[in-house]
């Protein structure tokens, strides 16, 4: 896998303050994606043990709330092979963080057992997750007054008690 970016210290893309990382590839190609250079799954630096070491260390600060996955596509399956034992570790690090992923897939259509993206690794991977931001960018539904989303489609999704209750369950940011 390689990746595009990464941002240190965060504020945009998840709750708190967040590492972040941009991976690289996506099938979605959405019209008027903030970044279509990562569709290409050879864009910017290949994914690296020195590179999650670095990640993971930039965890580690009591300000830091947690780690954001964007894309790109985390969970195109060739990334979500790369993605998953990185989580693990950053689970087992750092338990009380947060992980965030945004996917331009559908969860309950694309993301389960049966779906067009569902792999050996999806599973464990949304088991993983904390809050899953999901859905298609969809330009005619963009609006800037949406937090954590860009379009009126996408949703975000508590996965713990998504997964717990068997039925999607949306975030409620004002719980928090």
């Amino acid at each position: 896998m390689n990746y595009c970016n990464i941002k240190y210290c965060d504020i945009a893309d998840g709750e708190g303050v967040r590492t972040t990382l941009f991976v690289s590839g996506c099938t979605n190609r959405c019209k008027g994606c903030f970044q279509p250079e990562t569709w290409d799954f050879s864009y910017g630096e290949p994914f690296t043990e020195e590179t999650e070491n670095t990640i993971l260390s930039s965890l580690s600060p009591d300000y830091i709330d947690g780690l954001t996955l964007l894309g790109g596509e985390p969970f195109e399956p060739s990334n979500q092979v790369a993605l998953l034992p990185f989580l693990r570790r950053v689970k087992e690090r750092y338990p009380d963080k947060t992980v965030w992923a945004f996917t331009g897939f559908v969860y309950d259509r694309d993301l389960v057992e049966g779906g067009r993206k569902h792999t050996h690794c999806t599973d464990e991977m949304l088991s993983l997750v904390d809050i899953l931001v999901d859905g298609p960018f969809i330009e005619e539904q963009k609006s800037l007054m949406l937090q954590f989303r860009g379009s009126t489609n996408q949703r975000i999704i508590d996965m713990q008690k998504t997964l717990s209750s068997g039925k999607v369950v949306l975030w409620d940011m004002l719980k928090r």
